[in-house]
């Protein structure tokens, strides 16, 4: 365990955090004393974390990739913030509003590697990535790179850029089982040439789980003179990265999925050079050369939900986001290592540690995708998403820290019942 992550730990606790009490922090201790492999399959730790959650019995969630879940402890909090602005009303509005969200970004840059002149807080990555595409001064015959697995709100920002402004996009499909990183750069090299301006790539495909190697995408990119948006959607809160060592010019992700924060949450990082070159959404007064705050002009919103970022990343430093990584990768190795050599049953996520973490994607020969989700839920009580895209047929798997490897048994039964009645 990393010290500064011991001594954030015993800091939330000793100071008398909201999640004092929680089951999370009544073993925080074991947690920290247990070598993060080991407490990655300790199932009487994670059924510990499991009741800070409120879950539905009438099935069982393996859709954690849309929303997640938020945990008690932050739910309470995030109450207690509604009841705070309800209560201050157009007093907090105007004069501690922007102090503290310029806090949570503060906080926010902590966990990513970045520093909190480079981030904003938006509601979503769709805003974030559409803020991107749309705000860059393009011109007729200008060429953007993006590939087919890419998610369709961005996907059809471009189509708009492009029969506004008259550029060119360049689809390009990535392999569901790469050979190495170095085809992965290799297919979006060659879609650049000298026109080209902007090239999207996903830090985690969300269809499949499949973490794309983005330092080397951006250093391959930066030689040609390209820039790079990188799609991040379900990595902040999921696995740890350094948004610096990424070396991306642009960065979008959504809170809500994977650090749990409400509905409506998400950041866009912006690297020094590109702050003033883009148009925002909204209109700003101006500002100084390089304030990132020109970009996060939002309107009246409602606040307490950003409010909430600092109570959700105080309780994803309490778990920890070594931890959190481990057993999410976990989980998802243990159902997909069930079913990979299983004939009629095809797992879409690479099976390489470093390529992917908690989501997976699996399909079975002869079913349709939505037939597949449908005949889980209604015959096995398993709520999955059909996915039938880019060369990925089958439901995404998305378990949490909440989810026990009983219920992943009940899945990995499940799937191949309904495999042996397709094949007869």
């Amino acid at each position: 365990m990393k010290k500064r992550d011991f001594l954030k730990n015993i800091s939330l606790v000793a100071l008398g955090s909201p999640y004092f009490g929680s089951a999370l922090a009544s073993c925080a201790d074991e947690a920290a004393k247990t070598p993060i492999n080991e407490l990655a399959s300790s199932e009487d730790f994670w059924l510990k974390v499991r009741q800070d959650y409120k879950l539905k019995p009438e099935y069982i969630n393996l859709e954690s990739g849309y929303y997640n879940i938020i945990p008690t402890p932050t739910l309470n909090a995030l109450h207690k913030n509604i009841d705070m602005v309800n209560y201050e009303g157009s007093y907090y509005m105007r004069t501690v509003q922007w102090d503290n969200k310029k806090r949570m970004s503060e906080k926010l840059a902590n966990i990513v590697g970045a520093t909190a002149k480079n981030i904003i807080i938006t509601r979503n990555t769709t805003e974030s990535l559409n803020m991107i595409i749309k705000g860059m001064d393009w011109e007729a015959g200008d060429e953007a790179v993006y590939a087919i697995q890419d998610y369709g709100a961005m996907k059809i920002m471009f189509e708009q850029v492009a029969k506004r402004f008259g550029i060119i996009n360049k689809v390009i499909s990535v392999p569901n089982h790469p050979k190495s990183d170095e085809e992965i750069v290799g297919i979006y090299e060659k879609a650049i040439t000298a026109k080209t301006k902007l090239l999207m790539v996903c830090h985690m495909i969300n269809i499949t789980g499949q973490i794309l190697p983005i330092k080397k995408i951006c250093q391959m990119a930066h030689r040609k003179g390209v820039k790079v948006m990188v799609d991040g959607a379900h990595c902040v809160g999921h696995f740890e990265f350094d948004m610096n060592e990424l070396e991306c010019d642009f960065y979008g992700s959504s809170l809500h999925k994977w650090l749990a924060v409400p509905l409506g949450t998400g950041l866009l990082y912006v690297a020094d050079e590109h702050i003033d070159n883009i148009w925002p959404i909204f209109a700003e007064h101006k500002k100084e050369p390089g304030d990132i705050s020109r970009l996060n002009h939002t309107g009246t919103i409602p606040v307490y939900h950003d409010l909430t970022i600092e109570n959700a990343i105080d309780y994803y430093n309490l778990l920890g986001g070594a931890r959190k990584e481990a057993r999410l990768r976990y989980l998802q190795e243990y159902w997909t290592k069930k079913v990979r050599n299983v004939a009629g049953i095809n797992v879409n996520t690479p099976k390489e540690s470093h390529r992917a973490c908690g989501i997976a994607n699996v399909g079975i020969d002869g079913i349709e995708p939505a037939d597949l989700a449908k005949e889980l839920l209604t015959d096995y009580k398993v709520f999955t998403v059909a996915i039938k895209y880019a060369n990925v047929h089958g439901c995404r798997i998305t378990p949490n820290v909440f989810t026990t490897t009983e219920e992943l048994d009940v899945f990995v039964k499940s799937l191949n019942s309904i495999n042996a009645s397709v094949r007869g």
